[in-house]
Order: structure tokens, then sequence, then C-alpha cells
């Protein structure tokens, strides 16, 4: 017993200690917070000056009803790329400070401190979700409040347990997701800078952070639902906004969606176990935490 309660204790410390350089550290220089935080507007307001041009002849129309229905079209259309700018946040933490974190700290020599601690690694990876979640967290914050602000957004909170419980699931799945990264892109070297690369972009169009993902079609958006960000921002967008502001274009209900974001993250987490587990056999066995071909 006692020495179970040492064991959760130190991974606990682990976990601590391994987010502390994301939650404190990541704040003390001011221009990181300034960049990270008002600079996202800008692409945030490209998208929204594009959709006021859509809706700038019906919103300037003498019909009421046509310039109702435009209005809150265009107010739809822009709480989606407020929301979703907000969301790129996290995305861009998995991938480049949760998938990509391994193999830099093999790179400046820290990987095998880790590896010989006597500690879970999933408290390593745990503790670095954590600090990337407040870290990113605080600032997606700012960059939506000061989004809702300045471009006149209009949010509907119908239930709100329902939308934290989205919003919060969503971040685990994904930084499960993150996790699970970590170790495959460790395993193949130099290869995840440029997988990184190659995922950003892309996952920006497929995943719908700046529209509804199902204008894409059927088919897309449920092979684009292996993203957890992509569901997530689907039920989110439903909770916030009225479902007729945009004609049904939703992938699915916010509850189904929930429960498919509760598998998804139970499904990532425990790949990003197996995958651990599998990099610590082969440094065992083997001596080496990449391919063959490195």
């Amino acid at each position: 017993m006692t020495a179970t309660v040492n064991r959760v204790t130190l991974n606990l410390r682990a976990l601590v200690g391994r987010s502390y350089p994301r939650i404190i550290g990541a704040n003390r220089e001011p221009s990181w917070v300034f960049f990270e935080t008002i600079l996202p507007l800008l692409g945030i307001a490209a998208y929204v000056f594009i959709y006021h041009g859509f809706f700038v002849d019906a919103i300037k129309s003498d019909d009421a009803v046509l310039r109702t229905a435009a209005l809150e079209r265009l107010n739809a259309l822009v709480g989606f790329v407020v929301l979703g700018g907000t969301m790129i946040a996290f995305w861009l933490n998995v991938l480049w400070s949760m998938a990509s974190q391994l193999y830099w700290e093999k790179e400046v020599g820290n990987l095998q401190l880790y590896m010989m601690a006597p500690m879970s690694r999933m408290a390593l990876l745990g503790g670095m979700a954590v600090g990337g979640v407040f870290m990113t967290g605080t600032r997606a914050i700012v960059t939506l409040a000061v989004g809702i602000y300045f471009f006149g957004v209009v949010l509907v909170v119908s239930n709100p347990l329902l939308i934290l419980a989205v919003f919060f699931v969503t971040l685990v799945a994904l930084y499960g997701m993150g996790m699970m990264f970590a170790s495959l892109y460790l395993l193949y070297g130099r290869e995840a800078w440029h997988l990184s690369a190659l995922m950003e972009e892309p996952i920006f169009l497929v995943s719908g952070f700046y529209f509804p993902v199902k204008a894409l079609g059927q088919t897309i958006a449920v092979g684009a639902a292996i993203i957890p960000a992509t569901l997530g921002l689907d039920a989110l967008r439903q909770l916030l906004f009225p479902p007729s502001s945009l004609g049904g274009l939703w992938v699915a209900d916010p509850v189904t969606e929930l429960l498919v974001l509760v598998v998804l993250a139970v499904v990532f987490l425990i790949l990003a176990r197996l995958s651990l587990a599998y990099l610590e056999r082969l440094a065992k066995r083997e001596g080496r935490l990449t391919s063959r071909h490195q």
C-alpha cells in the first residue's frame, strides 16, 4: 500500500514538474503573450471580412426579412470563424508542443534523463498536456473574448453544462492524440518536422475551422471526425448558435458528437500508452528509440 502511494505521489510530482514550464515559464516573456493572443485575430479578421463581403448587398436591402436572415447567418459565420480561430491555438499546441516534444527533448539531450527517471512516461506526457491546456487556454480565452467584442458576435448559450462537457472532452481527445503522436514522432525521428508541417494546413481545411465542415460533403465530414477538433467545433457551434442559422449544416447532434468524442479520447489515450510501452521495450531490447532507418 505504501509503495503504491509513493508511486502515485512520484507520478503526480512529475506531472506538476513537467507542466510548470508551460504554466509559469511560458508567461515570463510578455512579447510571447502578445503574439499568441493578438496576432491570431488577423487571420480571423480576414475571414470575417470575406463573409461580410458575401452579405453586404443583403444587409443593405430594403427587405426587412431578407436583411434579418442575412444578419443572422452572418453572425453565425463570423462566430464560426472566431470559435475556429480559438481552437486552432489548441491544434497548433498539440502539433508543435505535444507531438514533437519528445523528439525535441531527444535533440537537446533531455530525453535520456526522462527515460531513466523512475516515473511513468504517461505522467510526463500528462504534465505536458496539462501545462499546454493552461498555457493555450489563457491565450485562447483572450482571443475569443476580443474576437466576440470586436466583431459583434452574439452567442446563444442554451445548455452551458453540455457546452463545458463538449469543450473539455474535446481537449482530452485532442491532447490524447498529441500524446500518441509524441511516441510516433520520436520513433520516426526528423520526419516529425515534415509530418507536422504537412498536417497543419490540411487539418485547418478538412476540420472546418473557418466554416461548417459538412459544407465539404458528408463523406469528408465523417472522415475528418477522426480529428477531435472537427466534432468538438461542430457541437459547440450548434450549442452556441441557432441550428436554423445555416440550414442544418451539421454532422450530427451535439450529444452524439459528445459520445463519439468520449470514445476518441479513450482510444487515443490507450494508443498513447501502448506506443509509449513499445518505445520502452525497444529501448530496453535494442538500445534505441527510433526506427531502424534513422
